[in-house]
Order: structure tokens, then sequence, then C-alpha cells
């Protein structure tokens, strides 16, 4: 019997000792660490607004539709970029669904930005991320985009690329993946300039 209250006595000491090693000291180290050297992406790449206000996030697609603003890739996460529903379609490449849900984005953007029926249409602009919260867009579609929002704006098409230059982030590490723009701060870029 003596034996067995000292095994239970070691037991229950190492559960106590790895409760406050895992779940007490670990997580405030981890926790110290990330808000000394990534302050900004450990709080949520969070991005204000002029007057300060918190916009959204860096990380984070959102749905803009009045022809002012460069539009963001379509979403399939719940009512569009709900962070709760993160997903996409899970329509295959034979899906009949898709395929007349992209042709249909396809004549949708080709008439809201002004184009030929034979232009060609990036695929970020017709289908949904793997997560429907995709923040960035090409810089093709940024540019078939220019004209509608420099036109709705007031301002030159030059201006306007301006803007998209200084928003379009490159190359991870200078050489992978392809650069993107963030709609979000793009788009309020432009809302403080005009």
């Amino acid at each position: 019997m003596k034996e067995f209250f000292f095994h239970i006595r070691g037991a229950v000491m190492s559960t106590l000792v790895l409760a406050v090693v895992c779940c007490g000291l670990y997580p405030l180290i981890v926790f110290g660490i990330s808000q000394l050297l990534f302050r900004d992406q450990a709080n949520g790449s969070l991005i204000t607004g002029a007057d300060g206000s918190v916009r959204g996030s860096k990380l984070l697609g959102q749905a803009f539709s009045d022809p002012k603003y460069f539009h963001p890739r379509p979403s399939a996460a719940g009512n569009g970029y709900d962070a709760t529903s993160s997903g996409g379609s899970n329509l295959g490449p034979t899906s009949r669904k898709l395929k007349e849900t992209i042709q249909g984005r396809i004549t949708a953007y080709r008439a809201e930005n002004g184009l030929s029926g034979t232009e060609p249409v990036p695929a970020d602009a017709v289908t949904a991320s793997g997560s429907g919260l995709d923040p960035e867009i090409s810089l093709r579609n940024a540019e078939l985009q220019v004209a509608r929002v420099a036109k709705s704006r007031g301002l030159s098409e030059n201006k306007v690329r301006e803007f998209v230059q200084q928003n379009t982030d490159g190359r991870d590490l200078g050489v992978f993946g392809d650069p993107g723009v963030n709609v979000l701060q793009l788009n309020l870029a432009l809302d403080q300039y005009h």
C-alpha cells in the first residue's frame, strides 16, 4: 500500500510540474519572445486608418464592391471573407457548377472593368483561394482595374498605378512566389489621398 501511494504521489507531482511548465512558463516565454521580436505579426498584422482605428488585417481579405475601390479575388468563405468560415468551395475541376460560376465571374469582371470579350482575365480575378480569405491580387488583376478606379475617383491612371506599385509586396526572400497587391492597404491609401 505504501508503494502504491508513493507512485501516486510521483504521478501527481509530475503532472503538476508539467502543467506549470507547459501551461504557464512555456506560453509566457513564447508570448514574450513574439512581443519582442515579432510584435506586428504576433498581434495580427493589423492595419489602421488615418484616424487610428483598426481597419482590418494585412493577412485577411475584405469585400469591396464600389467602383472606386480595387476589388479582391472572390471568396468562398461563408458570406464572403468570413474568417469563421474559412475554406474553399470544394468544387473539383470537372464540376459544371464551378465552370458556370467562373464563366459568370469572367463576364462580370470584363463588364465592370470595360474589357473586350476576348481580353484574358487573370485566374485570381475569378477563382477563390483555398482559404477564401486571400488579401492579395496579382499585379495583372490590379492593372486591369486601374482604369475603372481612376475614372471613379477622378484621378489619372498613372497616379493610381503609383499607388499600386507602392502597395505591391515582392517575392518572398526575393525568389519565392509572385508579387501581390494587398487590396485593403491599397484602398486605404487611395482613401487617404482622395
